[in-house]
């Protein structure tokens, strides 16, 4: 794989550790800005629907320019968006500044994708952004507990200026190992909104934000599951999360091998597989072994999916790639809210935590339904059906 895929997965690293990260050092925010955790937490929900709502505005505004100019220019938004939270004197400051610092990561994720598909053959494009994607993962495995860490010791803050830091070394590796790129054409409104008039592509953003949210109506949870049904301390939870973590990076390469192979038929085997996982876990989380044993292939399971997620968008928004790219990567974070809110809405009635992962393989079983619709039209399209010959011109639009 080219040096450049390095760089952006580097850039990914540090945009998915400031988006994570907060979650560890909730409560020192909340007490420094006298603020309660409820509130707090907003800083978490307002990050994900800047996501979604604003970076598409940032994928259309940055259309005209070179990739690798726009791609500079939000790890730019990234690194100021991050000094500014280190500096915010109060809580509406800090949430201003998340919300900016929110709208470089769906932009840089959607044009990533296709900067990363281009630079490789079209038989290791998916693999191209799995391994973009895999800085995503290990921002999970060493990022968030790093930063844990330092905002524990040194103040929350200082969390903050180190993903700063860390903008600035990603923001280099960009300047000097991304080729240059071609910017698509002239900015058009009209062809990248039209393009998700297709069928494909609004039946991809769903299987995205149904096959993702089903992970997270566990993983927003994780910690009372594992102390309260797996009998854990409270301090045996950042090891098993990061094990989760390990679990993402194996399933991220792997997920964009078997992607670059099977296409749309090799992905709902996939997403099949983690419905599996989830059933399993209802038994084995109420065994300390069984359940760290569990979350290990559930990360596997839960990230094999990505790449093919995003390639899936990719193969049918050929024509004007940088918006669908970056609404996929909204409609992650909208399956995470709305993973989260289901979860919460079955526990709020009176279910026991051994529901959540039946609510998950039901949602996820909802994203192979989806599949499985998807599979029938490219089936009778056989223009979509040479859904390679698509994937192929987005590689020829940024050259």
């Amino acid at each position: 794989m080219p040096l450049a895929i390095l760089a952006l997965a580097c850039a990914a690293f540090a945009i998915g550790t400031t988006e994570f990260v907060i979650m560890g050092i909730l409560p020192d925010i909340a007490r420094a800005l006298s603020v309660s955790i409820s509130s707090a937490g907003l800083l978490v929900s307002a990050y994900a629907l800047g996501v979604a709502a604003g970076a598409p505005a940032l994928a259309l505004l940055t259309s005209r320019m070179p990739r690798e100019l726009a791609l500079l220019l939000l790890m730019g938004v990234f690194v100021v968006g991050n000094a500014l939270c280190a500096l915010a004197p109060d809580y509406t400051a800090l949430m201003i500044a998340r919300i900016l610092t929110s709208f470089a990561h769906g932009s840089f994720f959607g044009i990533g994708s296709v900067v990363a598909a281009s630079l490789v053959a079209p038989d290791k494009r998916a693999g191209a952004i799995a391994l973009m994607f895999s800085g995503l993962a290990l921002a999970n495995v060493l990022g968030v507990p790093l930063g844990t860490f330092i905002g524990q010791a040194f103040g929350w803050r200082a969390t903050f200026w180190g993903v700063t830091a860390a903008g600035v070394v990603a923001a280099v590796g960009v300047a000097a190992l991304v080729p240059a790129q071609g910017n698509g054409g002239a900015l058009n409104l009209r062809n990248e909104v039209g393009v998700l008039a297709k069928p494909q592509v609004l039946l991809a953003l769903a299987m995205t934000v149904l096959g993702f949210g089903g992970v997270f109506v566990v993983f927003t949870y994780i910690a009372p599951i594992l102390e309260q049904a797996s009998g854990y301390a409270p301090s045996s939870v950042a090891p098993l999360l990061a094990l989760f973590g390990v679990g993402l990076v194996i399933g991220n390469h792997a997920g964009g091998r078997l992607a670059d192979r099977g296409g749309l038929r090799t992905l709902r085997v996939l997403l099949g597989a983690l419905i599996l996982v989830m059933i399993v876990f209802t038994k084995t989380m109420h065994g300390r072994v069984e359940a760290a044993v569990t979350v290990l292939f559930w990360g596997v399971a839960a990230f094999a999916i990505v790449p093919g997620l995003q390639m899936q968008v990719l193969r049918h928004a050929a024509s004007a790639p940088n918006l669908a790219a970056t609404l996929n990567i909204g409609a992650f974070n909208i399956g995470n809210g709305l993973g989260a809110w289901l979860g919460g809405a079955v526990l709020s009635r009176g279910a026991p935590l051994d529901m959540l992962p039946w609510v998950a393989a039901l949602m996820t079983l909802a994203a192979v339904g989806v599949a499985m619709i998807a599979m029938r039209i490219d089936e009778r399209d056989p223009v979509v059906h040479a859904a390679s010959a698509d994937a192929d011109a987005v590689a020829d639009s940024t050259r």
